[in-house]
């Protein structure tokens, strides 16, 4: 059994609700149905005018009869829209945001659903099949704002591995693998502790958490190793202020961080070498590269990017996706959910 397959039975086991924004996409119509059916969400909300829904759902050749599956027309409830309106106002009237601003976004539908996440009407959502990263992100920002103790947003990648490590992992994370090009050390140890926190909810067992380069323990020296030696301190930091149950550790050559002879040469006494399952790249290109050469030459599959470090779980979608991938991402992202 994959690990897709493994979170599946953990959702079918609570009952979490999920909203879809993009109901005018027929492969989140067709998804929608999939993620009922299989019990990951207790209940979906689509987001699409009348017109939206019945032309998506004909193209998509589904029937909602007999689902829970609630179709919301957000551009005709005016009780909700006032309401949610209202919160998009308290939230960002201090960014210069007027109350018919607030009224005017609710016409967007990534800032309707964000916001009915943030008012507890749902559990989680998954879009992006037909808005871009930048637009989602946005949209979340403004409705939902970060994690506490985290300033950034990332995205990471679930490596559902075909052979596990030499620790014994058939899961690694790896971050930043999708959104933050260059990170600085304040953004990368960000970027570490909401891993960790990724990979606690979705895989569970003790979070090692390397910080990786191509230096370990100073063994060169250069700028670049100076930002993660220096992100590696304010994420022990702040770990240990927020009482997190994760160890982590930094810098770390890849070998070092994975193989246990080769971490106990190189870094002595180190509490994650030897035993990474969460991996911290230096920026995108090397997380980016990483991700795909283990997809491709381990046989690994990847699941992602998986947004993390909003304050409520919310996903991003390839816009080339299927309606497989969306009922993946709905999976993830209930048990995000799950805490």
């Amino acid at each position: 059994m994959n690990r897709l397959a493994r979170l599946i039975e953990r959702t079918n086991t609570v009952k979490k609700t999920l909203v879809l924004p993009e109901g005018h996409d027929p492969r989140v119509m067709a998804a929608a149905a999939k993620i009922v059916k299989q019990g990951i969400a207790s209940k979906v909300t689509v987001l699409a005018t009348p017109v939206e829904a019945a032309d998506s759902m004909a193209k998509a050749g589904v029937d909602f009869a007999g689902l829970n599956i609630e179709v919301l027309d957000y551009l005709a409830t005016p009780t909700l829209s006032g309401k949610l309106a209202g919160m998009l106002y308290e939230r960002r009237k201090a960014k210069g945001l007027t109350e018919a601003d607030a009224a005017k976004a609710l016409q967007n539908r990534l800032y309707f659903g964000n916001l009915m996440l943030g008012a507890g009407l749902v559990d989680g959502m998954v879009a992006g099949s037909i808005a871009s990263t930048p637009d989602m992100l946005r949209a979340s920002f403004h409705c939902l704002g970060t994690a506490k103790g985290i300033k950034i947003a990332s995205g990471c990648f679930v490596m559902d591995m075909a052979k596990p490590t030499p620790a014994g992992d058939d899961v690694l994370l790896y971050a930043d693998s999708g959104v933050n090009i260059n990170p600085n050390a304040e953004e990368l140890a960000d970027i570490a502790i909401s891993s960790a926190m990724t990979r606690q909810a979705l895989v569970g067992g003790t979070q090692y958490v390397a910080m990786l380069s191509f230096s370990t323990k100073g063994s060169a020296k250069h700028e670049l190793v100076d930002k993660v030696v220096q992100a590696t301190a304010i994420a022990q930091k702040k770990i240990a202020d927020l009482k997190l149950p994760f160890l982590l550790d930094g810098e770390l050559q890849g070998d070092a961080a994975l193989v246990a002879k080769v971490g106990a040469s190189k870094a002595p006494g180190s509490p994650v070498a030897g035993k990474a399952n969460v991996l911290i790249f230096p920026n995108l290109e090397c997380g980016n590269i990483c991700y795909k050469l283990t997809e491709r030459l381990a046989g690994a599959i990847a699941y992602g990017p998986i947004l993390q470090g909003v304050a409520k779980p919310v996903n991003d979608l390839s816009r080339g996706c299927v309606a497989d991938d969306i009922v993946g991402v709905a999976a993830i992202t209930i048990c995000q959910a799950m805490g």
